[in-house]
């Protein structure tokens, strides 16, 4: 009587070839923008400008593109003025350390002075700054602003007394601290273009996005 044998059923060897189908997916995505080249005279201006003003700044080696992420000239900066670190220190690009200089300067430091007589603001915790991903941390879509030295996370205020003003979901928070987390979103949207908060959705529940993207006529995107 002859044996029955098991049929296989599309059994695909390792080493076989993608099917044309996703070959031609892969041709139909866009090769990565190239790196955003900068005049050294505008980062030399930028830096001047961060350091006249008391921040630490290094100048670090080009970021070179990969997988469409990189910085030109990038800058690492561990603190905006003598008295406000940055913690971890942050490498961005120029432009981006600058804004968040000034955000600080102009307008979280008076904030703090007016909502806690008694504490001065002595740090920023970021929870991201340069880093190469998509999106949200997403495996697929756009890449994300932080891909380009763009933009930065701010998780938590520091004060001179230790305590922190950790951000959090606050539009209904009635404290000093609900307030003071509010003006610094609405007026970090006169510094950044993109301002995200825990307000915007799930992904934004721990932080401020903030990121200074170009957009056309200048349009600014605050949620």
């Amino acid at each position: 009587m002859p044996v029955a044998r098991p049929v296989q059923k599309n059994v695909k060897p390792d080493n076989a070839a993608p099917p044309a189908e996703e070959l031609r997916k892969e041709e139909l995505q866009p090769p990565p923008p190239p790196l955003m080249e900068e005049r050294a005279t505008v980062v030399d201006a930028c830096i001047a400008e961060l350091r006249s003003a008391g921040a630490v700044v290094k100048v670090t080696e080009r970021i070179d593109p990969k997988n469409g992420c990189g910085i030109a000239r990038p800058v690492t900066v561990s603190r905006l003025t003598p008295d406000i670190e940055i913690v971890p220190e942050a490498t961005l690009r120029c432009e981006t350390a600058l804004q968040l200089q000034r955000w600080t300067r102009e307008a979280i430091v008076p904030a703090t002075k007016a909502a806690m007589p008694d504490k001065r603001l002595v740090g920023l915790d970021q929870a991201s700054a340069y880093v190469c991903r998509n999106r949200n941390g997403a495996p697929n879509g756009k890449i994300s602003e932080h891909a380009f030295g763009n933009a930065i996370d701010i998780a938590a205020f520091a004060f001179s007394d230790g305590s922190q003003l950790a951000i959090a979901p606050r539009e209904e928070d009635a404290s000093t601290e609900g307030a003071l987390q509010r003006a610094a979103v609405a007026t970090a949207c006169l510094y950044f273009t993109t301002v995200l908060d825990p307000g915007s959705d799930a992904a934004h529940e721990t932080h401020l996005h903030l990121d200074v993207k170009k957009r056309a006529n200048g349009y600014r995107y605050c949620w």
